[in-house]
């Protein structure tokens, strides 16, 4: 099932964007193999295989890649693969014998992914590092947070995620379309500092055009503007408004009751806390669900905060079946969402070497360490 089926994915087993990057392709149909170590290492959670949902899709072979069986089974593995996924530091896959070269010489068109959080080179590619490193040195945490305090990290999702896996496997994808053609395959070097830094292209051109505010919580996008951000309500909870149009902002203060005549120019950043004031005082008359029934059917770019708890039960939510259960275990569907060839979840995450005889005998591969 799903538009990948029948591409072949190697994933030596390791965090961050490597698990995310193998999830998406064995979400689209790709055979994915998570190459495991034989003992138990701390990679930092502690899931459940049943919950490590990031490792959905994929079917599990243990390998001892220092034994020499072992490292002939992986080389036997990536002679029959399309890609091979690595995020070790800069190094260490050549280390192992299992470094692009090596596999290059077993298979030609191999599309060799490499994820790190600084890159293969520089003076801080040696360094460890995790998701609020990669997004500090990037610039991009300097921008998140309230006017007045400290950066606040999103989640990992900057990061691991947005910069890193989903970079990696668009990269992938697009290097075995021109494998096929040129029968080459390709090192895609995908550095988590590169793939932030390329989110963050247009505030990079609202700062060279002297539009970013250089602090916090004093722009547009930020939160800074009173017609775009969160505000609290009456029970504790909080409403999310992003009316950056002004026929979406009219719509906006007809709900809220005010006549747009009485009130300053919003372009005006000057009367934006008086602006902000004012719409704290109204949201905080009503609950969240309240606003949210007042709200309805407009145009008004209005959403209640939901906790992820909540999430699900949304009824746009529940329209697109945002989430699904799977032997017991809710999660989100894959994506993104294909009219002929879909994706789909065929098996929660496999147990350390699970699948290793089964794998080494579907993929025409002699049983090795």
């Amino acid at each position: 099932m799903g538009p990948l089926a029948g591409l072949k994915v190697i994933e030596l087993a390791g965090l961050g964007p490597t698990p995310f990057c193998g999830m998406l392709l064995g979400d689209l149909g790709a055979d994915v193999l998570r190459i495991d170590r034989l003992a138990e290492v701390d990679l930092g959670l502690d899931l459940p295989d049943k919950y490590d949902l990031r490792n959905r899709n994929k079917r599990s072979v243990a390998l001892d890649l220092k034994s020499p069986e072992g490292h002939a089974t992986l080389m036997e593995l990536v002679g029959k693969a399309d890609i091979l996924i690595e995020g070790y530091r800069p190094g260490v896959a050549e280390r192992l014998g299992i470094g692009p070269e090596d596999c290059r010489k077993v298979n030609p068109r191999l599309v060799y992914g490499r994820a790190t959080g600084w890159g293969q080179e520089g003076p801080m590619a040696q360094m460890a590092g995790h998701d609020i490193n990669y997004i500090a040195l990037t610039g991009a945490l300097d921008r998140i947070g309230p006017a007045g305090g400290p950066p606040v990290p999103p989640l990992n999702l900057l990061g691991d995620y947005g910069g890193g896996g989903v970079y990696l496997a668009f990269g992938l994808l697009a290097a075995v379309h021109e494998a096929r053609g040129s029968g080459q395959g390709q090192v895609v070097d995908c550095a988590m500092v590169d793939g932030v830094s390329s989110l963050l292209t247009v505030f990079h051109a609202f700062r060279q055009l002297g539009q970013l505010d250089p602090r916090r919580g004093a722009n547009v996008l930020d939160g800074g503007a009173p017609f775009y951000g969160c505000y609290a309500t009456r029970d504790g909870k909080y409403v999310a408004v992003g009316a950056i149009e002004a026929r979406f902002y009219d719509q906006m203060l007809s709900v809220l009751g005010l006549d747009p005549a009485t009130l300053p120019d919003r372009n005006d950043r000057a009367h934006w806390p008086g602006l902000r004031a004012r719409f704290e005082a109204i949201f905080a008359t009503r609950t969240r669900d309240e606003w949210a029934a007042a709200f309805g059917g407009t145009d008004a770019c209005f959403s209640p905060v939901l906790t992820l708890d909540e999430a699900g039960g949304h009824p746009q939510n529940r329209a697109r079946s945002l989430l699904v259960e799977v032997e017991g275990v809710e999660q989100p569907q894959p994506a993104p969402r294909f009219s002929r060839t879909p994706g789909g979840i065929a098996r929660l995450a496999p147990a350390r070497g699970a699948h290793t005889a089964e794998v080494l005998r579907d993929w025409g591969v002699a049983q090795g360490g």
